[in-house]
């Protein structure tokens, strides 16, 4: 049981790790990390299509890399 929920936690992390590449860049470097991060916080701009999907699949893969890292780590030994 260890080794199988060891290795859906590399395929996990690999899947997270594309997922977070593929998605497209929200600020211009550091001026955008000062001003733009307002703009995101406050304005009305919602991702649509790919976006969308890349920012729901990083936050599910996201979760299932901590749930599947806390069995891997202490229900499981």
């Amino acid at each position: 049981m260890l080794n199988v929920v060891n290795i859906l936690l590399i395929i996990d992390a690999i899947v997270l790790i594309v997922f977070v590449v593929l998605q497209s860049s929200k600020s211009e470097g550091l001026g955008g990390a000062i001003s733009g991060g307002a703009e995101q916080l406050f304005g009305k701009q919602k991702a649509r299509g790919l976006d969308y999907v890349l920012h729901r699949g990083t936050i599910v893969t996201g979760v299932l890399l901590f749930v599947l890292a806390f069995l891997s780590g202490y229900v499981l030994q």
